[in-house]
């Protein structure tokens, strides 16, 4: 036996240090930044064959939203996902140059127009996601607050229906009026349930994975178990039905039924959510008017005598063809609301299939780094909030992209961080602020955890990281 078999050489263990990704975020932020610049100038000379003198006021102003997010985690949370950022930042960057198109074609001016008001509820939105993650240093610490979480997301759901402030349009009452500000607090009670069912679900997984009846080969809950979540899920839906909106009663239900499978793992749950879906979704159909209505509008959008909404997006759709009529060439302010409800369509019609697509990917990325942010949590807790959330956003632009194609029946929800709207935009920063306060502590070295190894939550339970 030689005598280097005989003795090995010892093993050279060097440290391996985790790379920050801050750098790659910054030369994102900035392409993203370029893209949106070059948008403006597009549709400036579509529009008005020149380059429009406000193109530097409205970039710059928005580049320093994005920029000042930047700085906010290099000094807070250095290890957050590089790309949630980014990504966002392009997403809410086209939304704006599309809101700034559809007004110029209706003669509003910059400083009148919907852009403005969205350019500054971007700022509003940053702020507050920079705010939270100042504030929150530790995501496990939102556990604590299940419950009150709870009941702050069913406030929000209810102050619609208050006489006061309550604010009805369009015959759904989904809006709260404080003197000349509107706002939708059920874009922020989605956040606040997406907590509480992360919270409840984490403490009881084990009980509703293992515990119960077996029936028909499924494994059924002991309904101690599953009440509280029950009861949740039906008020929310019951306080949706009531408002007309059943765009977020949907997504509330899509929410419940894709945290309870990630908790349990068991596929009963994707069948029991089914069969609740389908019979629910005829109930609705049998019972409410507007349910019909939209049905009748799915199944033949072109019969006389109705709305023509689903007809004119789908007809800006097919004028758009393939490659598009190009920005600021289309005529996407035809159909109703294009900037809101429709921002897909009028972006359908003068990019093309090719650029729907690539705006898809674009969400189809931002929802894959949140599940990859879902993965590597450390924690039961993380890993349910974070999956959540994306779930949200990926729900979100299903339920639109299939209205406006008629894949599904039309539904009124936003499209995450493009349409115009305030209460989405801030609500969807907020999500980003979450995700990336997940992921920093996910991928943030051993040496540099400062927080203890195990966080007390209610009931003298502890979680161990």
């Amino acid at each position: 036996m030689s005598n280097t078999a005989a003795n090995p050489r010892p093993l050279t263990i060097t440290n391996w240090r985790v790379r920050s990704g801050r750098t790659i975020e910054l030369l994102l932020i900035l392409f993203a930044i370029a893209i949106v610049a070059l948008a403006y100038v597009n549709v400036g000379l579509a529009i008005r064959d020149d380059l429009p003198t406000d193109v530097w006021w409205h970039v710059g102003t928005f580049a320093i939203f994005p920029l000042g997010l930047h700085l906010v985690l290099r000094w807070r949370a250095r290890y957050a996902d590089p790309l949630l950022l980014p990504l966002a930042t392009l997403l809410n960057g086209l939304g704006l140059v599309m809101i700034h198109r559809i007004d110029l074609s209706q003669g509003l001016s910059a400083s009148d127009g919907v852009a403005s008001r969205q350019l500054m509820w971007t700022g509003l939105a940053t702020l507050m996601a920079a705010l939270v993650l100042l504030l929150l240093r530790d995501h496990r610490k939102l556990r604590n607050y299940t419950y009150i979480a709870m009941a702050v997301g069913f406030l929000l759901l209810l102050m619609p229906m208050l006489p006061l402030i309550g604010l009805e349009v369009n015959g759904s009452r989904l809006w709260i009026q404080v003197g000349s500000l509107t706002f939708q607090p059920g874009e922020l009670a989605k956040l606040a349930l997406t907590i509480f069912f992360a919270g409840y679900l984490v403490s009881t997984r084990d009980a509703l994975s293992l515990v119960g009846k077996r029936f028909l080969g499924m494994q059924l809950p002991r309904a101690r178990d599953l009440g509280p979540i029950l009861v949740a899920w039906g008020l929310s839906v019951m306080i949706l039905v009531l408002q007309r909106d059943l765009g977020s009663s949907l997504l509330f239900f899509g929410l419940f039924v894709a945290v309870l499978y990630i908790a349990t793992e068991r596929t009963s749950w994707i069948v029991i959510g089914m069969t609740l879906f389908l019979g629910g979704s005829v109930l609705a159909w049998r019972v409410f008017s507007h349910v019909q209505t939209r049905v009748t509008l799915w199944l033949d959008p072109f019969a006389p005598g109705q709305s023509d909404q689903v007809a004119k997006g789908l007809m800006g759709l097919g004028h758009g063809g393939i490659f598009g009529t190009g920005l600021g060439q289309g005529m996407p302010y035809i159909t109703y609301f294009p900037a809101s409800d429709y921002i897909m369509a009028s972006f359908g019609e003068e990019l093309g299939m090719v650029g729907m697509f690539a705006i898809l990917v674009l969400y189809a990325l931002f929802v894959e780094r949140g599940l990859r942010t879902a993965i590597g949590a450390r924690e039961g807790f993380g890993k349910l909030l974070a999956a959540g959330m994306s779930f949200t956003v990926a729900l979100q632009v299903f339920v639109i992209v299939g209205g406006i194609t008629r894949v599904i029946p039309l539904t009124g929800l936003t499209t995450p961080f493009l349409s115009a709207g305030g209460s989405s935009l801030l609500a969807n920063w907020m999500i980003v602020a979450l995700l990336l306060r997940i992921s920093d502590h996910a991928r943030r070295p051993v040496s540099e955890r400062r927080q203890d190894a195990t966080l007390p939550v209610p009931g003298g339970q502890e979680v161990a990281r």
